[in-house]
């Protein structure tokens, strides 16, 4: 299996979210420094005591940022992990992070890069 460095070589958004068990560590600060390279317009917050990324898309109107909505529904479904939505007129905000380590994993970062292919 390879190890953290050899997966940031690889295009985020082209690799697959793996089954992230509880008492898994989250990535290393080095590691989310270098996944971050790949999703420039995210950003690392803390909320509630737990790190995540977040970014927030506009659109023109309500419509539109729903439909993107639905889009990362689907996209979070079917990879198996599922971020914190906000929609509002002109924009979505969406929060990744693994709930299970209360932090952050690689998967966070590939949803993030696919993410960024939706919009």
């Amino acid at each position: 299996m390879p190890h953290e460095g050899e997966k940031i070589m690889k295009s985020l958004s082209q690799q697959t979210c793996e089954v992230c068990q509880e008492g898994a560590l989250p990535i290393s600060n080095e590691a989310a420094i270098e996944f971050k390279k790949q999703i420039p317009d995210w950003r690392i917050i803390e909320e509630c005591g737990t790190p995540r990324i977040q970014r927030v898309f506009e659109f023109p109107d309500f419509v539109k940022a729903l439909d993107f909505t639905y889009h990362v529904g689907e996209l979070a479904e079917h990879n198996g992990h599922h971020p914190a939505i906000l929609t509002e007129w002109g924009k979505v905000t969406v929060q990744w992070w693994t709930h299970k380590i209360c932090g952050l994993h690689m998967n966070d970062f590939i949803m993030a890069a696919k993410t960024d292919l939706l919009a």
